[in-house]
């Protein structure tokens, strides 16, 4: 087996955003590259975009985050720097990874902005880092492994929690009562079989919503009990999805917030919790608080949305105790989670397994993604590559832009 390496930096990897309104078109265009998503469906999104000042927050938020992190590593003592790199655009992974390598940053630890598991969640960001060491000529160079999914660690459902404990107590004191309150948490909603096929077999997640849909209840049930045992009292809640962008052809996970909305009874009052999300970006900023409280003032509904953990310190802390103990393996995995069960550092075979095989990092079967590709065992083994290729397989499609293959799950972020 594969040792686990040390690591000179970590990789901040991100969905990324444009900067300017000449970026939104472009942008949206890469991520929906190849989906045969209509020029029109992209125009109705970039006025969301273009009603923000054609720039999303959400490279600012990781900006910030990327500081915070660095700084709490160094706080503790760890002198490593935090990149930063994108999957849609720039600074670019491919670009990001390449520079590292010119600086000597040979052994990068991944930690992608999404905390949950599924195949655009997890999965295709390793598929990303697989494909910036193609593309750069870094296989047997670099080693390039991923933190685990988070979605279990306190920190990160701490901030989420006290956010909607203070939403719920605001309403109580202002007369409205648990029972005409709704909390409805949200996600973004992706395809009904990339959420089945989330996670790994090997760990019983497989089935229906699979590990995306399980983790997203675990943690809205760890918020829901922190909120009854401070407030004495639990409002009904639910998980609802938002910012689907398939054809309607294709099943997405469901029931979509706007509908939850519109069909509530015998209620005064909606606390949305987007759960699914780390920081305040466009679909949080325009489907929540423009759409759905546009949806929960025509509905008679007084609206209230919580925060994201963002760059709370408790978020970040939470971070760097997961860089902090893959530094030092001997020091053990972080305790146990808040909700569901602490997911293993490397992931298991066959985890959100794509429709296409394309070349990964950082699980314990990525040699097998790389099968037909003009690279060796020993490279593979060099970058940290576990697992073992077949003889023979079919070749999977990889291109060698490798961090700028389309998203299949949204196009607003």
């Amino acid at each position: 087996m594969t040792a686990r390496p040390a690591y000179d930096a970590v990789l901040l990897a991100g969905f990324g955003g444009p900067e300017s309104p000449d970026d939104v078109m472009p942008f949206l265009r890469n991520v929906t590259r190849g989906r045969g998503v209509p020029e029109e469906r992209l125009v109705e999104v970039s006025h969301h975009y273009l009603a923000l000042g054609g720039v999303s927050p959400i490279n600012e938020q990781n900006r910030a985050l990327r500081v915070a992190l660095e700084a709490e590593l160094r706080r503790r003592g760890v002198d490593l720097p935090v990149l930063w790199g994108n999957r849609n655009w720039g600074p670019f992974l491919s670009d990001v990874v390449a520079d590292a390598a010119g600086r000597g940053l040979t052994r990068l630890l991944g930690l992608a902005t999404s905390a949950y598991s599924s195949y655009s969640g997890c999965r295709q960001y390793r598929e990303d880092f697989g494909g910036a060491l193609l593309a750069g000529g870094l296989v047997g160079t670099v080693v390039l492994d991923k933190v685990r999914p988070y979605y279990d660690r306190p920190g990160f459902l701490a901030p989420v929690a006290d956010a909607t404990v203070e939403a719920v107590r605001e309403l109580l004191g202002d007369g409205v009562t648990a029972g005409e309150i709704e909390v409805v948490f949200t996600t973004h909603s992706i395809p009904t079989v990339m959420a089945d096929s989330s996670g790994s077999a090997e760990l019983g997640d497989h089935g229906s919503g699979g590990a995306y849909v399980a983790q997203h209840l675990a943690a809205c049930r760890a918020v829901m009990d922190r909120l009854g045992r401070e407030l004495g009292t639990t409002p009904s809640w639910q998980l609802a999805y938002q910012s689907r962008s398939g054809p309607p052809s294709v099943p997405w996970l469901e029931p979509d917030i706007n509908d939850v909305i519109t069909g509530l009874s015998g209620r005064r009052a909606v606390v949305a919790v987007p759960i699914g999300f780390i920081s305040d970006h466009v679909e949080v900023v325009w489907d929540l608080d423009h759409e759905a409280r546009d949806t929960a003032a025509a509905a008679g509904l007084r609206w209230v949305r919580v925060r994201t953990s963002g760059t709370d310190p408790r978020f970040v802390a939470a971070l760097g105790d997961l860089v902090q103990a893959r530094l030092d393996p001997a020091a053990g995995p972080v305790d146990a989670g808040a909700a569901g069960p602490v997911r293993p550092d490397f992931c298991p075979v066959g985890c959100c397994v794509g429709r296409v095989r394309r070349p990964t990092t950082a699980a314990q079967d990525s040699a097998v993604d790389w099968t037909d590709l003009d690279v060796t065992d020993d490279q593979l083994a060099a970058s940290g590559i576990r697992g073992t290729r077949p003889r023979t397989a079919t070749a999977p499609d990889v291109g060698t832009d490798g961090d700028r293959r389309p998203d299949p799950a949204g196009v607003a972020r």
